[in-house]
């Protein structure tokens, strides 16, 4: 059988694709690893009308309500290559299984490159954060800490004063110019520059002189890149933002490889669900009509 679209990741921007698809009565196919980015977080904020809601849960309720669509077709598992043109797309997944496409429409998500703190890893999702609009509220304007991980550091410190008290823990990794740090002291931004040793309790910082300081939350900028290489596998142009790298597309959400589309963390920033979902549903829209209209998106 060959799909209309092949779907590789089906969490939140994957899934939103694939229901304008199904709605137009399109064979869809979703394959997905089962991997969601935010698996570690408890609830997901910011996004309207599931403010508060457990992200795993939101993600099922989405599965359960795609799956009554006669043309969904779910399988569990990783995309492991990709090939082929416009119309006539393969990907194989992990176990050996070969499905062919007219469309691809890659929704992986991304990976974090997390800065390398002991401790952190471990409490990413649940104690230290990326997103102010996603965690912020929760801290109840207390005391915050941004681990810099790069100039986006930064960025993240001038910032977080609208949810506590911030301090920024440069970690030998951010020599700030005096403009710089004169902008962050007049936010009432704190700078820390004694390196981390490590990450204790919820989010306790010991120093490396022996301090501990204590905080409500934590925040960090790690660089991202695709979580799979499918993207390049099958050609696909990629860019580099101040976030990291993500695949190139134009806002019709195709790559550059004809057929190829892409949404969600892997083409876009900044990151949150409620983005992913509208970035979904609009490269779902587009990829309908490149089935409908060949002509008009070659």
């Amino acid at each position: 059988m060959k799909y209309d679209v092949a779907v590789v990741g089906g969490s939140y921007a994957g899934m939103a694709a694939a229901l304008q698809l199904l709605r137009a009565r399109r064979t869809v196919l979703i394959v997905d690893a089962g991997k969601r980015r935010n698996r570690a977080a408890t609830q997901a904020h910011g996004f309207l009308g599931q403010d508060g809601t457990d992200p795993g849960e939101i993600a099922r309720v989405a599965r359960a309500q795609l799956e009554r669509y006669a043309t969904l077709t779910w399988v569990e598992g990783r995309v492991v290559s990709a090939g082929g043109t416009k119309d006539d797309f393969t990907i194989a997944s992990e176990d050996g299984h070969e499905y062919r496409a007219r469309r691809l429409l890659l929704a992986t998500g991304v990976s974090d490159e997390l800065p390398q703190v002991q401790g952190l890893a471990e409490r990413w999702g649940t104690s230290v954060f990326h997103c102010p609009y996603c965690h912020g509220y929760e801290l109840d304007s207390g005391a915050i800490g941004v681990i810099a991980s790069g100039p986006n550091s930064v960025h993240q410190a001038r910032l977080l004063p609208e949810w506590g008290q911030v301090t920024l823990l440069t970690n030998g990794l951010l020599d700030l110019d005096p403009n710089v740090r004169q902008e962050l002291l007049e936010r009432g931004v704190a700078i820390e520059p004694t390196p981390i040793a490590g990450i204790e309790g919820h989010a306790d910082v010991v120093l490396t002189d022996g301090r501990t300081l204590v905080f409500s939350g934590l925040f960090t900028a790690p660089r991202n890149a695709p979580s799979s290489p499918v993207a390049e596998q099958v050609g696909c142009e990629l860019m580099e933002t101040p976030m990291g790298t993500q695949v190139s597309t134009n806002e019709a959400r195709q790559t550059s490889v004809a057929g190829v589309y892409a949404c969600g963390d892997v083409a876009r920033v900044p990151h949150s669900i409620s983005l992913a979902v509208g970035d979904g549903a609009w490269a779902g829209a587009q990829l309908h009509q490149s089935l409908v209209f060949p002509a008009a998106q070659a």
